[in-house]
Parts: structure tokens; sequence; C-alpha cells
């Protein structure tokens, strides 16, 4: 095995094992495996300062998206628990733990015209409220696997079929993806709802103090809204724009700049952040100069693997190698890298985030302990889909 494989190994067991320090290690194992190729390889574009400079100059757009989603969609899900509204919530949801699953539910139904990101934050708020901060890691995977799970099927629900979409992926062409996830819900969803609500029910409590601000939920709205309409604009009329510019990063940090002017937003949550969103940052960093030259033939079996492996090495990467190779069912990819990484806190973009709000979840073990069921339910939804659809190879 090559050194670098070595080098991101090392650097993911020690994330795992001590979630406390993960930035320094993450940055840590980033500036080890720029060391080594610059000194005794190369890396992916070529060696030396002429290497690393062809290399950051493809990746800083998915960098800097990244950077600009995650802190702005942070200030976004502030802004939508100060607005009032998840605290309404209760009085419509239904009583016991089928509130509990009715809230993942509206996290898998909102990821699918959102993005995973913002539909997995704005979840992770009305939790909080709801639950008054008693939030099971469980139930956090949970808000997690529903938010990649409702976006593997749209074209503008994940970066991953986002970037299928930009390289020539028909829409239609992922959207089966939503019958694995559909039964992979039921699966995580059902579980994570009932040990919720044994540890901490839905309070319903009425009044006149459960006023809502609508400006603030208005700014929610002008802020998702605009980074959809970028990202659709974008990919229908020229979707090669895409690669040289992180416009939907922009736009949500524009949007959010505009409206604080007019309802001032919690800065508080911008560390913490901030802090998240560059541990994540290095891991695809680190994932991006892996020396992996081909992905295994494109069979259900691969597939099925992929989203195993998307858990510790970042989807986006491999999404970029499948779409590079061809082959592959592209709806079971959709689902088997977007849905995959929900297996870990730190395999998607949705995990990082929520674990910005809960740092408590950060602990692979009560991830792993309390989130069992999104495994098991990765596997039986992949089982479901090709069983009813087979197995149909895009060009």
């Amino acid at each position: 095995m090559q050194a670098e494989f070595l080098l991101f190994g090392a650097t993911l067991a020690g994330v795992a094992l001590f979630h406390r320090q993960s930035l320094p290690i993450a940055a840590a194992g980033l500036a080890a495996i720029v060391a080594w190729e610059w000194a005794f390889a190369e890396f992916p574009a070529g060696a030396g300062l002429a290497g690393i400079t062809v290399h950051f100059a493809r990746e800083w757009v998915v960098l800097a998206n990244l950077l600009l989603l995650l802190v702005g969609f942070a200030v976004l899900a502030a802004q939508f628990e100060a607005s009032g509204l998840p605290r309404a919530m209760p009085e419509l949801l239904p009583d016991g733990w089928v509130g509990a699953l009715a809230l993942l539910a509206i996290v898998f139904v909102i990821s699918g015209f959102l993005d995973n990101i913002a539909a997995a934050l704005i979840g992770g708020a009305m939790a909080h409220t709801l639950f008054r901060g008693r939030v099971r890691v469980g139930y956090l995977a949970a808000i997690v696997a529903a938010a990649n799970a409702g976006g593997a099927g749209s074209v503008i629900g994940d970066t991953t079929t986002t970037m299928m979409w930009i390289s020539g992926v028909a829409p239609a062409e992922v959207l089966h993806a939503y019958i694995a996830s559909g039964v992979a819900f039921l699966l995580f969803g059902v579980p994570a709802a009932r040990s919720q609500q044994r540890f901490a029910p839905i309070l319903k409590e009425a009044g006149p103090d459960l006023a809502v601000d609508w400006p603030r939920v208005a700014i929610v709205g002008f802020i998702l809204a605009s980074g959809v309409a970028v990202n659709v604009g974008i990919n229908a009329s020229a979707p090669s724009l895409s690669e040289r510019f992180p416009f939907i990063g922009v736009t949500v940090a524009l949007a959010t700049l505009l409206t604080s002017t007019w309802r001032r937003p919690d800065l508080g949550v911008l560390p913490g952040a901030l802090k998240g969103s560059l541990f994540l940052l290095c891991l695809v960093a680190s994932a991006s100069l892996m020396p992996v030259a081909a992905l295994p033939v494109a069979t259900p079996g691969s597939a099925l693997a992929l989203g195993f492996v998307s858990a510790f090495f970042d989807n986006i990467p491999l999404t970029a190698l499948a779409l590079r190779q061809g082959g592959y069912d592209w709806g079971v990819l959709a689902y088997a890298v977007g849905f995959g990484g929900s297996m870990l806190w730190f395999g998607s973009s949705a995990g990082v985030a929520i674990c910005n709000m809960y740092p408590e979840a950060r602990s692979t073990a009560r991830w792993l302990g309390e989130g069992w069921p999104v495994a098991l339910a990765y596997v039986a939804g992949f089982a479901a889909l090709v069983a009813a659809l087979g197995w149909n190879p895009g060009a």
C-alpha cells in the first residue's frame, strides 16, 4: 500500500479516536501527505510546486463552496431557530414517536429541493427546540441520514448528484435512488424516532409566547431560494461554469450578508462552524491527493463497496473518479456515495455540519453505537433498489 493511503488512514483513525482534537489531527494529516508527495512522490497533477499548484487550481472551487455553504447554512440555521417557528412545530406534529419520525421526514423532503447541508442544519435546529436540547446522538445520525437520503435522488440535493448533472447525467437517471432512500428511511427512521421519544419526548406548550418572527423565516426562505436558483440556473445554462467558480457558496454568503441588515443573525455560531468547516476541508483536500488512478470495474458489488468507502474517504473525489470511469447505474451510485457517508459523522458534509451544532456527536463510538440502524438501512435500501430495477449502467 502506498504511503499516502497509510497517512490518510492514520489521520482518519486519529479523528475517530480523538474527536476532541479533530481539526489539528486533520490539518497535520494533510500537511504530512503534502510533505510526502512533495519530497518522495508526486501530486496527482505532477511533481513539485507546479503539480500542487495545478491540483488545487482544480480543487479550489469545491473547497470554497463547502466552506461558504457550511458557514452560511450555520448562520441560516441560527436564524431559523431564532424565528420561533421550531417552537410552534410541536403543535403541528403528531404525538409520540410518530412526531419525531415526522421531523425526520421533513428533513428528507426539503433536502430533495434544497441541499443536504441546509436540510440537516434546519433539522438540527428544529430538534434542539422540540426536544429542549436533549437530542440523542443516534437521532442526530438519523437527521444526517435523512438529509443524505433525501438528496440522493435529486441533482440539486447533494454535491455528488450535482456533479453528475454537470457531467451530463440527466436528472431522471438518478431519480430511482429514491427507491433505496425510501426503504432506508423507514429502517433507520423508526428506531431512531422511538429511541428519541423514550430519551426526550416532544414537549408541547401553547401560549402567547410562541409568536413567530416571520421576517426571520422570510430571511431563511430568501437565502435558500437564492442558492437553489443559482444552482439550477448555472447548471441548466452553462454547467461548466460551476467548475470554475463557487457560485452557490458565494450566493449564499452574499444573501446572508444582505439580510443581516434586516435581522441580525447570531454570530456566536461562526467560530464553531468555521472550525468544523476547516476540518472537513482538510479531509477533502487529503482525499483529493490520494493516488487513485481508477476504481474497480463498475458492478453492483463495487457500487455497494463505494458506499462503505465514502464513510471514510470523501465522496466527492470518489464521484469524480466514477464519472471519469463510466459504466455505473447512476441512481445506484448516487444512493451509495450519498447515503453511505451517513454511517460516520465525518463521512458527509451534512454530518460535519450537525457536529458543529452538537459537538458531542463527534464521538465515533456514540455515532456507531446509537446510529447502527443507518448501516443496516444502507444495505437494505441498496438491495431493494437492485432487486426492484436491476443494474442499468449509464453512459
